[in-house]
């Protein structure tokens, strides 16, 4: 270890700490929870290490103490590391507003929406307004892409050399897979950014999907020369069995490709991260239900979440799921409310749209007859706009004013500026915490009972822009007795469920899947020594054009 500590900037040398990028065979391979697991590991050793990740496209985000927003895997890989978060650590974030196009988001600050087209330097829609470093949107030649996307890959590189200046190792995620030939062109968080940075890299494949070695080997023989001599090893994710019958594969796969694999490891039950991207759902809708631990009362308290259209930061329940005798599902149809105890409206990058839905599905009516009966409901974020009376958006749906659930006593404007803050305040007698991310401000009007942080109360309809303040141990214990007494419930909050202290449990949890399943051995001489030399091509290579 004594090779990596020091090696970064900490000592005002301005020399680069050690790098690493943790790539996939697929999205949902594991790259966020192995990136996050190597910076707990590192961080353990005393090592200074932030995570990074160039390009993220998330609904999932966080807002720094700095007001930038990034996306909240990275605020969570930053916990890992016990770091502060920072935009430098997820420079480009990409929020999707519709299947084809996202707000951008440059070093923590919105700067347009863009198509998908336009952002990765083709013909299409263009965008309503732009930053002011991006590649070029609507009708674009291919030299002026190119323009665009050295610009971008100038200001990630230079921010992730910031880090390395600043720490003695950095640990970046790809996105995706890094065999998409299709966008290799235009790449700033894969091999793009290794190449740029000289980095190596590690790729992760999940093997509870099947199919890992052609994986492994198909991923590798889909990218350039230029591109394989930074694929230094592999990392099976996911495994359940017995690991002894897995070695020969792995060193057939390392005959094939001259390439090591660096860690096996086991499936891992309720890890409990942030997950950065939306809720995977079955056609239908399984959406995910909480484990939970028994009451510590006589009764249970079921929370119904409307799975809304282009939902965001849904991790705001998490607090809720880790309370003992508190049962979270997601649902998507009026009948899944007649059972629970209260009701949450979560954020959404299309309130409109989201509101609409409810109206289509029969949500909206359900969530009305439950407010006339005096049981709970809450909205958090693009929630709480949906609950007021009006909504003018000439921003986010450009819909003009639409009608609002017309359950608290507000109206809702879309500002062009978007609110980024970290507030604290109090509610219900206790201390809260929590961050805004929203464009909507809400004008209240008369007829709130009381204020609840910077929303209101009527009867049993709660309001607030605020997300995460259910992490707020006291405040969430408070807010939960007042569900119960609302829903005629004999629940308990536990006096001594303390949410912080679960995120760091399950942040050791992944330190230790690395510590006690990797060759940390190997992990550390990529870190510190960079990409090995003589790693062997693997044909057929990249199709001409695509790098």
């Amino acid at each position: 270890m004594s090779g990596i500590r020091g090696k970064g900037g900490t000592d005002g040398s301005g020399s680069l700490g050690g790098g690493l990028l943790v790539a996939g065979t697929t999205s949902d391979a594991g790259k966020s929870v192995v990136t996050a697991g190597i910076c707990r590991w590192l961080a353990r050793k005393g090592v200074s290490v932030a995570p990074f990740k160039a390009q993220n496209m998330s609904l999932n985000s966080f807002v720094t103490r700095e007001g930038a927003e990034i996306g909240r895997a990275q605020a969570m890989q930053a916990a890992a590391a016990r770091v502060e978060p920072s935009a430098l650590m997820n420079p480009v974030l990409l929020k999707p507003g519709s299947d084809r196009s996202s707000q951008v988001v440059l070093l923590g600050k919105p700067v347009g929406e863009l198509s998908a087209r336009g952002y990765f330097g083709r013909p299409g829609t263009p965008a309503r307004s732009g930053p002011a470093v991006r590649p070029p949107s609507g009708a674009v030649s291919p030299g002026e892409a190119a323009k665009g996307r050295e610009a971008l890959l100038g200001t990630v590189t230079e921010c992730l050399e910031e880090l390395r200046r600043t720490h003695d190792a950095v640990i970046c995620e790809g996105a995706g897979s890094p065999a998409e030939i299709n966008l290799r062109r235009t790449d700033i968080v894969n091999m793009g950014l290794a190449r740029a940075a000289g980095l190596p890299v590690v790729v992760v494949g999940d093997i509870d999907r099947g199919g890992v070695f052609a994986s492994f080997f198909g991923t590798t023989a889909l990218l350039s020369a230029a591109d394989q001599r930074h694929v230094a090893a592999y990392l099976v994710n996911k495994f359940r069995g017995d690991v002894s019958l897995l070695e020969p594969g792995l060193e057939m796969l390392r005959d094939l490709t001259g390439r090591p694999t660096v860690g096996v490891l086991p499936f891992a039950h309720g890890l409990g991260i942030d997950e950065e991207d939306g809720l995977r759902v079955s056609l239908r809708g399984t959406l995910r239900e909480s484990v939970v631990a028994p009451p510590y009362g006589a009764d249970v308290l079921r929370i119904a979440v409307a799975a809304v259209p282009l939902m965001s930061n849904f991790t705001d329940v998490d607090a809720l799921a880790a309370e003992p005798g508190v049962v979270v599902r997601f649902v998507d149809r009026p009948e899944e409310l007649a059972d629970a105890d209260l009701v949450v409206l979560p954020g959404t990058r299309g309130t409109v749209r989201a509101l609409e839905w409810l109206r289509e599905r029969g949500l909206a009516g359900a969530i009305a007859r439950r407010a006339a009966e005096g049981r709970p409901v809450l909205g958090v974020c693009g929630g709480f706009q949906m609950l007021g009376e009006r909504i003018e958006d000439e921003v986010e749906s450009r819909a003009g004013t639409v009608a609002g659930l017309g359950l608290l006593p507000v109206r809702v404007r879309f500002a062009a500026e978007k609110t980024l803050a970290r507030p604290v305040g109090e509610a219900l007698g206790e201390r809260v915490e929590g961050y805004e991310i929203h464009h909507g401000v809400a004008e209240p009007l008369d007829g709130a009972e009381e204020p609840f942080l910077d929303g209101c109360r009527v009867g049993s309809v709660w309001g607030t822009h605020w997300h995460g303040s259910l992490e707020s141990d006291g405040f969430r214990r408070a807010f939960l007795r007042r569900v119960a007494e609302a829903a005629g419930r004999a629940f308990v909050p536990a006096p001594d469920t303390r949410f912080g202290e679960l995120r760091e449990e399950q942040l050791d949890r992944l330190g230790d899947l690395i510590e006690e399943h990797a060759d940390t051995d190997a992990l550390l001489r990529l870190i510190e020594g960079g990409v090995p030399e003589g790693l062997p091509f693997v044909p057929p290579g990249a199709p001409r054009g695509t790098s």
